[in-house]
């Protein structure tokens, strides 16, 4: 039973759940599921494909537009590698700050959010709020389309949606776009001393490596005014693999990279302008080895997030929060997929994000309250 926790008990529950991407989190979504279930508030599962993680939806108060979406994710990053002080998956508090895997992003967001249905419940909401818990989020916002669709199709249309990841309560607004890519060569091995006669895969990666550094830097030297910073797109690569001998052309070699793309462009335009240059290298390839080959293929695509200037999300926020700053972000969220389906939202949570995914992530007791104390603010607003 779990009717009489409150938020720092349910932190301290949610936290021992050890949901990193590797793992089912369904753990944690049955707890969610019975700490809603003894208020007495109905809640549904929308699976993944293999049955072992899901996303979970909620609706607090009346079934009529116009409600009011707090959103948050249920995985976390791994600690593997990581220096932690205390057990990562026990929340810890010291000086001030609450320390465990998840407390700031964005576990935190989602036990204030839990810890608030009785008050959402009493407050007699003439709109609802929905409670809605997203899996696999860390590893592109896998979980969240169909759990979009899912409230889309089964409840009436939402007015606004919060996301909750860490932005000291601060209200964003806008956030890049990303395409994460892997890229496969094959190449032809001779003797490197006769190597025009064969195609390195390495030398051919490092090609298309090369035009993603020069991009970079001509976008860089043509910035123009941004708030997000970088102000421009970066094109990344973080981890290449191949070859077997120095002196062999490679037949194979692999890398792994990314775009991140300011979301006033076009991220299938970016998409197509790398698989062009990565064509255009295959072509020289193949014309001295017909049996050479260049691959990309998608291992995560996240939409852009700049909605409408003072959209009803915004406002909401604004006026909850007293900012009325200019405020983006470079990380992603599921923000964007919210506003590919039309739905106004914004990103407002406990917490920064210079503590999420690093050892002794923390959020620190005022943040922690501040987001409560936002989210009693929003059920009076809501209350009939």
């Amino acid at each position: 039973m779990t009717k009489g926790l409150g938020a720092r008990e349910i932190l301290e529950r949610l936290i021992a759940f050890p949901t990193v991407s590797s793992r089912s989190n369904l753990d944690l979504v049955a707890f969610v599921e019975d700490h809603l279930a003894v208020h007495g508030v109905a809640s549904r599962r929308v699976p993944d494909a293999t049955g072992e993680k899901a996303s979970l939806i909620a609706r607090i108060g009346p079934a009529v537009e116009g409600g009011v979406v707090l959103s948050g994710h249920s995985d976390v990053v791994p600690v593997t590698g990581q220096d932690w002080t205390s057990d990562p998956f026990r929340l810890t508090e010291r000086d001030g700050r609450l320390h465990g895997r998840g407390a700031c992003d964005m576990k935190g967001f989602c036990a204030g959010a839990l810890a608030l249905v009785p008050e959402m419940l009493a407050a007699d909401l003439a709109r609802p709020i929905y409670i809605v818990l997203s899996h696999d989020e860390e590893i592109g916002c896998v979980g969240a389309p169909a759990m979009i669709e899912a409230l889309l199709a089964s409840e009436p249309r939402p007015e606004a949606v919060i996301v909750g990841e860490p932005s000291e309560m601060r209200v964003v607004t806008g956030h890049k776009s990303s395409w994460g890519f892997r890229a496969e060569v094959r190449g032809f091995e001779v003797h490197s001393s006769l190597l025009h006669t064969g195609v390195s895969a390495v030398m051919s990666a490092a090609r298309l490596i090369a035009w993603m550094t020069e991009t970079t830097r001509a976008n860089a030297a043509a910035a123009g005014a941004s708030p997000f910073d970088p102000p421009f797109t970066t094109l990344h690569v973080g981890m290449v693999s191949g070859g077997t001998a120095s002196n062999i052309a490679a037949r194979d070699c692999w890398f792994s990279g990314e775009l991140r793309i300011l979301p006033e462009e076009s991220l299938p335009g970016w998409q197509a302008r790398v698989r062009a240059e990565a064509a255009r290298i295959e072509a020289e390839m193949r014309a001295i080895r017909p049996e050479t080959w260049f691959r990309l293929t998608t291992r995560m695509e996240m939409p852009g997030f700049l909605p409408a200037p003072d959209g009803p999300a915004e406002r909401l926020a604004r006026r909850l929060t007293g900012d009325n700053g200019a405020h983006v972000v470079s990380y992603q969220t599921e923000a964007g997929h919210f506003d590919a389906r039309g739905l106004p939202t914004v990103i407002c949570g406990p917490g920064s994000i210079a503590q999420a995914h690093q050892p002794d992530e923390f959020i620190t007791v005022a943040q922690f309250e501040a987001g409560t104390a936002f989210l009693r603010r929003l059920i009076r607003d809501l209350a009939a």
